[in-house]
């Protein structure tokens, strides 16, 4: 074979990996047959007579059958439900509103082809990553906003839009964990690794900052980690891109679209004060009218909505500035156009959300969770070989159970008060659950975004699959798996803090 076409072990493996996930069926059916297995096995486990004691609770977990008279009627009841009420549905459908109004008005086009003029090349990548981590702090943003841009931005620079996706995809959910600012997983996780400490020493804080130091440093780990991924595996393996989009214009900014982008820029600031004086001032009227926290705020719980209203209001100032948008009527259709791509997604959320529901109501997520988790604990492994074992064994369950605080909820109670009686503190503990907890993001089905993710592939690749998705982001897993734990190593052999106040050792 000639050198010029000989592929490395890696790229064989990927290749592998693509083809055996493309050979199922479309992702809309998988998860139809998943969730017709996951009635199957409930009958199953549930004849076996499987029990498990919740670590949290005391209680005993034991499999719900779904194939029973009960859970016939449940399915049937349910079946509106759970589509109508799957999490990341109306999150994506109202933000792509907003969003629809930015694009269908041309403001999206102008900005990217301002950004591409404008940005350094060797940077993109490193941006779109770190900006994807960052996201987080806005809850969905990322994916719904972050995901489709990065793809159109690479694609006007004449590279893979799918290797944009990745690194967006990568920073977005694998990194989901570390950030600059702190967001609204902070406190949940505390609040949890709290209760969790108080089983040992029931006057022990954890405050929602345990983890920063970490976290922070974590965040430029992982976007360069991302970067070099993408730079040195995911793009050269995807090649030049073939398919049918076209590539948005990069000619010079017209006398309009500076115009249109001169409104818009007015109209973002003005939102931005609105928003700032909301948040800023203690009793600021975004705030939560009983705490005055921003972090549980109005603004944050219902970012989503800030989405639609800065995608529709800057996009309505460009459309006028631009002169693009003449009338309301123009309006309505660039939402309903926004709304004519979903159609994909639409069919893979209805299926995607009856087999997460169904799998959450067997309890089968919870056994192996808790199973998992006992085994662990008397395995008689040392300190550090044991964090490194608990690392790899959240980031398993994650592949089961895609709920960051659901998952910390079952294993918190085993593993806080665990290694506080080898000697280390909860919020170490809360730091390395939260490394396993992210890594596998990207290749887990039952995030709730993947079925977002997929359809936002086929737009450049209608014959990818669940296979070319997952073998496009495993090497981000193994990337970050390895090099996040690296760091998390080095971290505990150099005694620092994982943030305020919060050492590694007990009685430090």
């Amino acid at each position: 074979m000639p050198a010029a076409t000989r592929r490395s072990p890696l790229e064989r493996a990927l290749a592998l990996v693509e083809r055996a996930g493309n050979a199922l069926p479309h992702p809309a059916t998988l998860f139809l047959i998943a969730a017709l297995g996951v009635v199957l096995l409930s009958a199953l486990v549930a004849s076996l007579g499987v029990s498990v004691t919740h670590p949290g609770t005391g209680r005993p977990v034991t499999p719900v059958s779904l194939l029973t008279i009960e859970g016939l009627h449940r399915m049937i009841t349910s079946l509106v439900g759970n589509f109508t009420s799957f999490a990341p549905l109306g999150t994506v459908l109202v933000a792509m509103l907003g969003i629809g109004v930015a694009e269908g008005s041309g403001l999206i086009g102008a900005a990217l082809k301002l950004l591409v003029l404008s940005a350094p090349r060797r940077l993109l990548t490193f941006t779109v990553v770190f900006a994807g981590v960052m996201s987080n702090t806005g809850g969905e943003v990322g994916y719904v906003l972050l995901l489709p841009m990065a793809a159109t931005i690479f694609l006007a620079m004449g590279r893979h839009p799918i290797a944009g996706l990745a690194a967006a995809f990568a920073g977005v959910s694998g990194g989901y964990s570390a950030n600059l600012l702190l967001g609204t997983i902070d406190p949940l996780l505390a609040g949890l690794t709290q209760e969790a400490a108080h089983l040992v020493d029931p006057a022990y804080t954890v405050n929602p900052a345990a983890n920063y130091y970490f976290m922070a440093v974590s965040t430029f780990l992982v976007a360069a980690v991302g970067t070099w991924v993408t730079e040195r595996i995911v793009a050269p393996r995807l090649g030049g891109y073939t398919g049918a989009e076209e590539a948005p214009s990069i000619e010079a900014l017209t006398a309009a679209e500076r115009r249109g982008l001169r409104f818009a820029t007015i109209a973002a600031t003005i939102l931005t004060a609105i928003v700032l004086a909301g948040l800023l001032p203690e009793g600021g009227f975004l705030r939560d009218r009983a705490t005055g926290d921003v972090l549980h705020s109005p603004f944050l719980t219902g970012i989503v909505a800030f989405i639609f209203l800065g995608g529709a209001l800057v996009g309505l100032a460009y459309g006028l500035g631009a002169r693009t948008l003449r009338s309301d009527a123009d309006v309505m259709k660039a939402m309903g156009t926004s709304m004519e791509t979903m159609g994909h997604y639409l069919v893979l959320v209805f299926f995607a959300a009856q087999f997460v529901a169904w799998f959450n109501w067997t309890n089968l997520g919870l056994i192996v969770a808790v199973e998992g988790a006992q085994l662990l604990k008397a395995s008689g492994l040392g300190a550090l070989p044991l964090m490194v074992a608990f690392v790899l064994l959240s980031a398993t369950i994650n592949l089961a159970m895609g709920s960051a605080s659901a998952k910390w909820a079952i294993m918190a109670p085993v593993f806080v008060p665990m290694f506080m009686l080898l000697g280390y503190t909860p919020e170490l503990t809360q730091a390395a659950y939260r490394v396993g907890d992210s890594v596998t993001n990207v290749v887990s089905p039952m995030m709730s975004y993947f079925a977002l993710i997929i359809a936002f592939v086929q737009r450049y690749q209608p014959s990818a699959g669940l296979g070319t998705l997952v073998a496009t982001m495993l090497p981000y897993t193994v990337a970050f798996l390895l090099s996040w734990l690296g760091l998390l190593l080095v971290w505990m052999l150099l005694g620092w803090p994982v943030g305020p106040g919060a050492g590694l050792y007990l009685g430090q």
